[in-house]
């Protein structure tokens, strides 16, 4: 058994890697202020035992007594919505957060994973995206504080590991979907899911040929699990390779939900990036991991959490 602090744990992946950490028989910490996350998505590790929370920001100074095994930095704006609203909170949570969290981890003298995302790529001139891949990001664009955010996040995680020794994972992940993702949270999946089961026009950004890949929160908790376990102090991609056109998408998620709801086409965002595909040939090689859960199969799993939402 090993003592494992989460940070967003209150969050959509978060709560799900609290779960499967305390199903792996670990005690685990989690940390979240709840600007974004919910404290109901922890309410299976409430009744664990092996769980206790704190109410916390991590861009604050953090103080946990007893050892630590592992330290996992899941906190972070993710949403679109969230990080437009909060832009100075996400760089902060990026920059000042992995400041504080690495910190921790090398004062336990813990193992530190970085959640970081497919977004260090911006909008890909290359597809699909490898983690040598250098990317193509506005540091002053629309999207910048949180694709900054973690490009920040992963050069002060290279730092420490050099500098300190420090035992260091850095995941890239990729668009995941799944139970307890806010309705609200701007992406795509709940604004479809969201817009079909109330019947509405589901809306569609631009001609609807830009791609996404989406990967069931169970494999990405598995992916993120792996990496853990491994001892690869490099990034990795862990994602979804089945690229989908957002047309498509949508008439999946029509299909599932037996919506009569119609599609519609509005003004595409700046700088929404055109392709977003990931290359797991190397979370193939080196963590024998690979997603599992269809696009289908895994809407279907979640319609009844989207409903209950609404």
């Amino acid at each position: 058994m090993s003592r494992i602090l989460v940070t967003g744990a209150a969050g959509f992946l978060g709560s799900h890697l609290c779960d499967q950490l305390l199903a792996d028989g670990h005690e685990v910490i989690g940390m979240d202020n709840r600007v974004s996350g919910r404290t109901e998505n922890l309410d299976d590790a409430f009744e664990n035992g092996r769980f206790s929370f704190y109410d916390h920001d991590v861009t604050e100074f953090i103080h946990i007594s007893g050892e630590l095994d592992a330290v996992l930095h899941l906190a972070s704006l993710a949403s679109p919505v969230f990080y437009r609203d909060h832009p100075i909170k996400t760089l902060k949570v990026g920059a000042l957060g992995t400041h504080k969290t690495l910190g921790l981890a090398k004062e336990k003298d813990a193992t530190y994973l970085f959640t970081s995302t497919s977004e260090v790529y911006g909008d890909p001139e290359v597809n699909p995206q490898p983690e040598d891949y250098r990317g193509n990001v506005d540091p002053y664009g629309p999207r910048s504080c949180y694709d900054e955010s973690k490009r920040y996040g992963e050069s002060l995680v290279r730092a420490y590991r050099d500098k300190h020794d420090l035992d260091v994972r850095v995941a890239r992940i990729f668009n995941t979907y799944g139970p307890r993702m806010r309705l609200d949270d701007g992406r795509v999946i709940p604004n479809f899911m969201k817009q079909a089961l109330t019947g509405t026009d589901l809306t569609v950004y631009g001609d609807g040929e830009q791609t996404r890949s989406f990967c069931h929160v169970s494999d990405l908790i598995d992916g993120l699990v792996a990496l853990l376990e491994s001892d690869v102090e490099e990034p990795v991609n862990i994602g979804n390779p089945d690229e989908r056109t957002i047309n498509e998408l949508a008439e999946v998620v029509l299909e599932v939900t037996r919506s009569g709801s119609e599609i519609t086409h509005e003004e595409l965002p700046p700088q929404d990036p055109k392709v977003r595909r990931p290359d797991i040939s190397k979370a193939r090689e080196v963590l024998d991991w690979e997603p599992a859960v269809p696009l289908q199969k895994g809407l279907k799993k979640s319609v009844g959490y989207f409903e209950g939402q609404l």
